[in-house]
C-alpha cells in the first residue's frame, strides 16, 4: 500500500527485454534503500513492484511482466528515463495523500498542458466507462501521485493542477501533449457506485 506522495525522481540505469518480460534497475540513494529487502513493493511510476536485487551502491532492481507491460508504461522506459518512486507505507506513517494499491487501471493520454509561474494544469483523455468514477474533487493516483480532480466532462476527460513540491519531486514538468500517464481509480469510489449500481438493478 502506497500514499500517492512521491519520494523522488530518479533514472533508470539498465534495461533487459525478454519475451514477455522487462528487467530494469534504477538508481537509488542511501535514504530510499534503508532497510529495503527483496521483495518488498515500492511503487515505480505508480506501478507496484517487487524488488528482485539490491546493489551495494544502491541499485535495485525490478521486474514487469507481459500484463503489466500491457497495462502502463512501464512498457517504454529506457535508459534515458527517469521515474517516480515511492516506498510502501509503514505503520505510523502519515497518509498524506490517499490510499494508492499500485494496481494501475491502464493508462490515459495527456491532451491539453497549461503552464503558469507557478504550477501547471494537465488534462487527460481516458476511456469514457472511467468518468463515473472520476468526480470533481476526488482523488486520483496518475503515475502514483496523489491528485486532486479539478475538472470533468462527458467524453472522458478530466484535469488536475499541480504544484511546484508535487513538479519537483516527478516527472510531470517533462510531460507533453499526446503522452501517457498510469492512472490508478479511487477503489473507494470504485466501491460506493458499483454497490449503488447492485442496488438498483436489484429494485
Amino acid at each position: 500500500m502506497f500514499t500517492g506522495i512521491t519520494q523522488g525522481l530518479f533514472p533508470v540505469v539498465s534495461i533487459k527485454k525478454q519475451t514477455g518480460l522487462l528487467t530494469y534497475t534504477i538508481q537509488l540513494n542511501e535514504l530510499m534503500t534503508e532497510q529495503l529487502k527483496i521483495g518488498a513493493s515500492v511503487a515505480i511510476d505508480g506501478v507496484c513492484q517487487s524488488v528482485i536485487a539490491i546493489k551495494n551502491n544502491h541499485q535495485v532492481s525490478f521486474q514487469a511482466i507481459q500484463e503489466t507491460l500491457d497495462k502502463t508504461t512501464l512498457s517504454c522506459l529506457n535508459e534515458q528515463s527517469q521515474v517516480s518512486v515511492e516506498r510502501s507505507v509503514k505503520i505510523g506513517d502519515e497518509i498524506g495523500g490517499h490510499i494508492v494499491s499500485g494496481h494501475v487501471h491502464g493508462t490515459a493520454k495527456i491532451v491539453d498542458k497549461k503552464q503558469t509561474d507557478n504550477n501547471l494544469e494537465l488534462t487527460f483523455q481516458c476511456p469514457r466507462e472511467w468518468m463515473k468514477y472520476i468526480l470533481n474533487k476526488g482523488f486520483i493516483a496518475v503515475d502514483g501521485s496523489s491528485l486532486t480532480v479539478v475538472n470533468t466532462d462527458a467524453n472522458g476527460r478530466f484535469s488536475v493542477c499541480l504544484i511546484p513540491e508535487t513538479l519537483k519531486l516527478t516527472n510531470f514538468f517533462k510531460k507533453n501533449i499526446e503522452d501517457n500517464v498510469n492512472i490508478e481509480l479511487d477503489q473507494q469510489t470504485i466501491t460506493i457506485v458499483k454497490t449503488v449500481e447492485r442496488i438498483l438493478t436489484k429494485q
